[in-house]
């Protein structure tokens, strides 16, 4: 039997900065109407963190801020510090590592921990109220803490009530606890799944744990319909990872659903998979030397390129512009093509990152642009932000099958 713990911090971006405040002497501001994210005075950007005062204004996590300030014209806005950010994720990863050999960062303001021969289900409770101690005494903020048997349920447990709270969702309770919750709140259910689920009546997490697995299959797809439908009945064989193995390569591919002739067509297809790509590549921290496209014609013959890159890049605009380039190339048979993908591989992690005799500024501002839209998609799902360059795509897409 497993236990498994799931530590996340309470609105981190706001509490790491009023903890840096109150240090400075200033006024706390999860005290009042306050939230992380966007400029006040040009209405611009979206909420990414707020106080709990603001949400019972209605503010909400991922919401324009011209929204949130018509609810609340009280409301005070901060600009995020992802340096900030980062030093206090490292902080607090340094705390929950004293606590179990096996912690695993699944964001930047949470974690899982595998408490297996640490804890029982019976003293479960008592190690979180000691890793909640530590993390206030020591750094000034709140966390919550999910127990469970697994991965799964201890991220879903932690997210039952906030903040500062401790919650546990063991394989006998899911009846009680978890079938009951609308379907959206199960693991990896986003919004355009959770419609697909909703068309077939399919509205809690109970009522997709007990639907014909094929139902699910033929809606979602083999891989999304059995893991869903796993994690609906409490199933979660997935391990908690130290140390995540560095990828060989990272690709992404999607079926259309309508078989495309035009070259241009092609292009917001290509930047949405190119843009997922460049993420999870910095998710890793690696850079990429060389850059594939594939695109498979209707009579299934698969046409692949790919290209060297003279310097290793994680860079959106880079990877796409070559992969724009590859698919012209390909494209020269009047055959319509009905799966695109876009892949990267000679990856390395060194850290070390080759530079120009010529200083790009703007491709530094690019970097640093990627690197914030990263943060904020992991912390509120990828469709919190979408480039302007795939919404024709939107149009015409279903998710991305990754590889």
């Amino acid at each position: 039997m497993r236990i498994i713990f799931h530590a996340d911090v309470n609105s981190a971006f706001l509490s790491w900065e009023a903890v840096r405040r109150l240090k400075n002497g200033e006024e706390d501001i999860r005290l009042f109407p306050s939230a992380i994210g966007g400029d006040s005075e040009k209405r611009k950007g979206v909420i990414l963190a707020k106080s709990h005062i603001a949400k019972k204004f209605g503010v909400q996590t991922g919401e324009p801020v011209a929204h949130a300030l018509r609810k609340c014209p009280a409301l005070k806005l901060y600009k995020p510090d992802f340096k900030l950010y980062s030093e206090n994720s490292r902080l607090f990863m340094g705390i929950l590592n004293r606590f179990s050999p096996k912690v695993e960062q699944f964001s930047i303001d949470e974690c899982f921990l595998d408490m297996t021969g640490i804890a029982t289900k019976e003293n479960a409770t008592k190690f979180a109220k000691s890793i909640q101690s530590a993390v206030f005494e020591e750094l000034g903020f709140t966390i919550n803490v999910g127990i469970g048997d697994n991965k799964v349920l201890a991220k879903t447990a932690s997210d039952f009530e906030k903040p500062n709270k401790i919650h546990t969702l063991f394989i006998e309770e899911i009846s009680e606890k978890l079938w009951p919750l609308p379907v959206r709140r199960l693991l990896f259910v986003g919004s355009k799944t959770e419609a697909k689920l909703k068309s077939i009546n399919i509205f809690t997490v109970g009522d997709l744990a007990h639907v014909n697995s094929d139902i699910v299959c033929r809606l979602l797809g083999n891989k999304a319909g059995i893991g869903l439908k796993n994690y609906a009945n409490g199933i979660d064989l997935s391990e908690v990872c130290a140390h995540e193995e560095k990828p060989k390569s990272i690709s992404n591919s999607t079926t259309l659903e309508k078989d495309i002739a035009v070259l241009e067509d092609c292009f917001p297809v290509l930047l949405w998979l190119t843009d997922n790509v460049a993420m999870r590549l910095r998710q890793c921290k690696g850079r990429a030397q060389v850059v594939s496209v594939v695109a498979r014609r209707n009579d299934f013959v698969d046409l692949n390129k790919q290209l060297s890159l003279l310097i290793p890049t994680d860079n959106t605009n880079i990877i796409y512009e070559h992969a724009k380039k590859l698919l012209k190339e390909l494209f020269f048979s009047a055959k319509p093509v009905r799966l695109l993908g876009v892949g990267v591989s000679r990856l390395s992690f060194d850290g070390l990152e080759q530079t120009s005799l010529f200083e790009d500024p703007k491709g530094k501002k690019q970097r640093m642009a990627q690197e914030t839209i990263d943060q904020i998609r992991r912390r509120f799902g990828n469709d919190t932000i979408v480039r302007a360059g795939t919404l024709k795509k939107e149009e015409q897409q279903e998710e991305p099958k990754e590889e």
